[in-house]
């Protein structure tokens, strides 16, 4: 059987946005984009949607809950411009008019596996509180946080010559396929 070189590896990404915490909203909804580079074109699936409406349950948690599915690929010359799961939450105001509750972005990780990532939204320098320039424009409390699980999927990475991570028997690419996947159950 001949070896086939490849030229571009694929990530394929199957999840949920789980739910969210927020404490002083009910009734909220998400929407939800991938944000990529330039080398990254989205192969199969949807790159943004929109979950359904929820309420708080009953119970003393008060979680809101979506389990909204995610599932999409994308093929990549080069891991430049990894992508990225953009959040944002909506709710009613006192009027019923939908206005934004919060927002939030994380990178789809880099290692195949099962991710469970929660967060709260933060700053990507943190030295911006201490800086004049943009702060009359930035206003932030945090509001709540939002709970994503990711299935991570790669093929082809490691024969363009990138390394996800450590190897181990659990994590080796199939001879005759060439994807890697891996249970790594990992909180943020």
């Amino acid at each position: 059987m001949a070896t086939s070189n490849p030229s571009v590896f694929l990530l394929t990404v199957n999840g949920q946005i789980e739910g969210a915490n927020f404490p002083e909203y009910d009734n909220l909804y998400c929407k939800y984009c991938f944000v990529y580079g330039h080398d990254w074109a989205p192969t199969s699936g949807l790159e943004e949607g929109i979950t359904q409406i929820t309420c708080k349950g009953s119970q003393s948690s008060h979680k809101l809950i979506w389990n909204f599915p995610l599932e999409t690929t994308f093929k990549s010359t080069n891991p430049s411009g990894w992508p990225q799961l953009v959040v944002s939450v909506y709710g009613p105001d006192v009027f019923g008019n939908d206005v934004v509750r919060g927002y939030g972005a994380t990178h789809i990780p880099f290692t195949p596996g099962h991710w469970l990532l929660g967060r709260r939204p933060e700053y990507t320098d943190p030295k911006v509180v201490a800086q004049g320039e943009g702060r009359e424009v930035t206003r932030v409390r945090s509001q709540g946080f939002v709970t994503v699980s990711f299935h991570i999927i790669t093929k082809d990475m490691k024969k363009l010559g990138y390394d996800t991570g450590p190897s181990s028997s659990a994590n080796t690419p199939s001879a005759t396929s060439g994807w890697s996947t891996a249970e790594q159950p990992h909180i943020m």
